[in-house]
């Protein structure tokens, strides 16, 4: 069999340029660490959920709950070299899925299919993508977007807009042509994990600020699958306000 058992790790770092704390700021009166690890609870297809943080305070409040939490190094360049350093002691587990710790409402069902997608497909690398729905998106340089083979692999992912249009001005870009945008959800083999800890930075990455190049400048297939599913995230302080109105509307209060 491919896969025998999954872990969910959620890297919870505690410095932030824009929103310091922000594992631990409140959501309608619960942290937002909590919030996404019941997420991920919920999922069907998950053996077992993790967080590895490097702040104690985190560590602490996730303990507080009985919720499974590792330290980490504060050395670490991004959350994929901590969670190779948290799974060091979870030897049993052979996918692992990296989920970001600032989207309170990511859906599990969003990655119970991207669980799936791996197990059918023996997938070493996998992620998602989204359909922009809206033109704002496109020239955004916060909004990675990716270009995948009919196979369903990547051939790029960039900042800058893609595709390009040649024969187009940038207005009608979005009119004509399917853009698409990465969604921050990876699942890897374990073994392939351990791998891509092993590279050094690729010039695609240091050019674009993107890890994921240095994984394909090298060589390996990252399977993107289309989903339907957007999990906003929290960047700064002001979009703790939105979520908390989404959370209200849908008649979540706490």
């Amino acid at each position: 069999m491919f896969v025998k058992k999954v872990l969910v790790v959620i890297p919870a770092r505690y410095e932030s340029t824009r929103f310091p704390g922000k594992p631990l700021a409140s959501i309608l009166g619960k942290s937002m660490i909590s919030r996404v690890y019941s997420q991920v609870e919920k999922c069907k297809r998950v053996d077992e959920v993790l967080v590895a943080t490097d702040h104690s305070a985190i560590f602490e409040h996730v303990k507080s709950w009985n919720g499974n939490v590792v330290m980490t190094a504060t050395n670490h360049n991004n959350g994929t070299e901590r969670i190779g350093e948290a799974i060091s002691d979870y030897p049993d587990y052979d996918l692992i899925i990296n989920v970001q710790g600032d989207e309170p409402l990511i859906n599990p069902e969003q990655i119970d299919t991207l669980i799936q997608s791996m197990h059918e497909n023996k997938d070493i690398i996998a992620t998602q993508c989204l359909k922009i729905s809206a033109s704002s998106e496109l020239f955004d340089y916060n909004v990675v977007k990716l270009v995948k083979s009919k196979s369903n692999k990547a051939l790029y992912f960039s900042r800058q807009a893609i595709p390009a249009l040649r024969d187009e001005p940038y207005r009608d870009w979005f009119i004509k042509g399917d853009f698409y945008r990465h969604i921050g959800i990876y699942g890897f083999d374990r073994e392939t994990l351990f791998k891509l800890l092993r590279l050094p930075e690729s010039s695609l990455e240091s050019l674009e600020k993107l890890e994921q190049l240095r994984w394909l400048e090298n060589g390996f297939p990252i399977s993107v699958y289309v989903t339907r599913y957007q999990s906003l995230g929290v960047d700064k302080p002001e979009d703790v306000a939105t979520i908390e109105s989404i959370l209200q509307a849908a008649g979540i209060e706490s």
